[in-house]
């Protein structure tokens, strides 16, 4: 069984489009995303700096951009044949574009509005996020919660990371709680996944009214709880809910073992979640989509997915 996962905020780095736009139909297809909501994708993708796409509202939705293009440059979804979809943070998004639950210009206009709007909730005190490497959740988050931190990610695989105001971040750095090896401050402009972006979920919720969406046409894992969603409403709502609410990560992963997870393709900027998994899911192939040159080895993770006995049987 094959999941497909999109990485969350952070991922992005200067220039990481650029290879991509030489597939045929990609530049195309970012420019049209780009008319549709007003925000440069290309030249954010491959000529801006780090400063420029660490600010909220282009770090969304170019991430987005990066994961819709390089999936379809593995092939329709309904080919790829994943059984199941999950993103993290700002990448559940496109997870819900690969699920059918949203169609790429519907997912790209809620997350330029989700940009804009904790780009928004974020300039009203200076905040920011800090993974936190190695550790035990159990001493972790009661540090945290001491230092009035509020432990945002809970990503599984000895990695959780803390948000909160950048005085509250420094004061993690001088006093790390037992067992974490390291904290590392991570390329982001706000504390993400509380009660910081409180503002920002009305503006969501507003955004998200005018949407019609449809129901999964696979398994959606929801960062809220790990939990599997049935339909388009109930995937809608907590987009909207999540923004304010820590995201589970260790949970989803928890249910790609239920699942039976065999093999996981991490798209474009690909990499923090295939490390994960590499620790949290011993036994499972991945595969990170970092550059065009990574999609021959996700094909054959698809083609090996997508081999059954009975298959083989038959073709014998």
């Amino acid at each position: 069984m094959l999941v497909l996962v999109a990485p969350g905020q952070g991922a992005q780095t200067p220039g990481f489009l650029t290879p991509w736009l030489d597939l045929p139909g990609a530049a195309d297809r970012l420019g049209a995303w780009s008319d549709a909501i007003g925000l440069d994708l290309a030249h954010y993708g491959t000529e801006a700096d780090a400063d420029a796409i660490r600010d909220t509202a282009v770090a969304q939705p170019l991430l987005v951009a990066a994961g819709l293009l390089s999936a379809a440059a593995l092939g329709d979804i309904a080919g790829i044949a994943p059984g199941a979809v999950a993103g993290h943070s700002v990448g559940e998004i496109t997870a819900a574009a690969f699920a059918g639950v949203l169609d790429d210009t519907a997912a790209l206009t809620l997350v330029r509005r989700r940009g804009l709007a904790m780009a928004e909730a974020a300039a009203v005190t200076e905040t920011g996020m800090s993974a936190l490497l190695g550790g035990d959740p159990e001493t972790t988050v009661p540090h945290l919660e001491k230092l009035g931190l509020t432990p945002a990610n809970v990503n599984g695989a000895g990695q959780i990371v803390a948000a909160g105001t950048l005085e509250q971040l420094a004061a993690l750095e001088a006093d790390k709680p037992e067992g974490v090896r390291r904290v590392v401050a991570l390329k982001v402009a706000g504390a993400f996944h509380t009660h910081h972006m409180a503002p920002a979920v009305d503006a969501l919720a507003e955004a998200a009214k005018g949407l019609t969406p449809a129901d999964p046409a696979v398994t959606y894992v929801s960062n809220k709880d790990g939990k599997a969603v049935a339909t388009g409403d109930e995937v809608l709502s907590r987009l909207v809910g999540q923004v304010a609410n820590p995201v589970r990560w260790d949970l989803c992963m928890e249910t790609f073992k239920e699942l039976g997870v065999t093999g996981l393709i991490e798209v474009c900027p690909g990499g923090t979640l295939t490390g994960l998994a590499k620790r949290a899911l011993p036994g499972v192939q991945t595969v990170a989509l970092k550059t065009p040159e990574d999609l021959d080895a996700a094909r054959e993770l698809i083609a090996a997915a997508s081999s059954t006995p009975a298959a083989d049987a038959a073709g014998a």
